[in-house]
C-alpha cells in the first residue's frame, strides 16, 4: 500500500497538500479561535506533527540521493541562499518549516488575546497578516496588545 502512495507524494504534491491542508487550521483560528476543535487541532501537537511528517519525509529524500548538503549554503550570504533554493526539497522543507512557525505564532496569539480578553474583531487582522507575513502580525499584534493589556512587556 506505501509503495501505491510513493508516485504520489512529488515535492508539488507535497506542496500542494501542506499549503491547501494549513487553511483549516487558520480559518478555526480566526474564525472560531475559542471553540474545543481549534484548541485541539492548532494548539496542540497535531498540526505540528502534520507537517513534520513531511519535513522528515523530505529530509529523507535527501539523505537518500546521498547529497545531504549539496546546495545548503545558509549562512554564505544571500547568493548562498539563493542558491540553496534552487534545490526543490530544501526550498520546500523551508517552506513547511514557514508554515509550522507562522501557524504556531497564530495559535500564541489566540492564546494571548484570551489571556488579556482582547476582541476576536481585534486579533482577526493580526492573525491574517501573521498568515501572510509571519513577523509583521506579531508586531500588529503586539501594538494591540499593548492598548489592551495597558502594559508593555517585551518578553511573554
Amino acid at each position: 500500500m506505501i509503495n501505491n502512495l510513493l508516485p504520489l507524494l512529488t515535492y508539488e504534491n507535497i506542496y500542494l497538500v501542506a499549503n491547501w491542508g494549513i487553511i483549516p487550521f487558520w480559518i478555526l483560528l480566526i474564525f472560531i479561535p475559542n471553540h474545543q476543535l481549534t484548541n485541539f487541532l492548532t494548539q496542540s501537537i497535531v498540526a505540528p506533527l502534520l507537517l513534520a511528517i513531511g519535513y522528515a519525509y523530505l529530509s529523507y529524500l535527501i539523505y537518500h540521493d546521498g547529497n545531504i548538503f549539496d546546495g545548503f549554503e545558509l549562512y554564505s550570504g544571500l547568493e548562498g541562499l539563493y542558491s540553496m533554493f534552487a534545490n526543490e526539497a530544501l526550498l520546500l522543507i523551508f517552506w513547511l518549516h514557514f508554515l509550522a512557525i507562522s501557524l504556531f505564532a497564530g495559535s500564541w496569539i489566540v492564546r494571548d488575546s484570551r489571556k488579556y480578553l482582547i476582541p476576536k474583531v481585534v486579533t482577526i487582522p493580526s492573525l491574517i497578516l501573521t498568515y501572510f507575513t509571519g513577523p509583521i502580525g506579531l508586531v500588529v499584534y503586539w501594538f494591540f496588545r499593548i492598548f489592551f493589556a495597558k502594559k508593555i512587556s517585551f518578553n511573554d
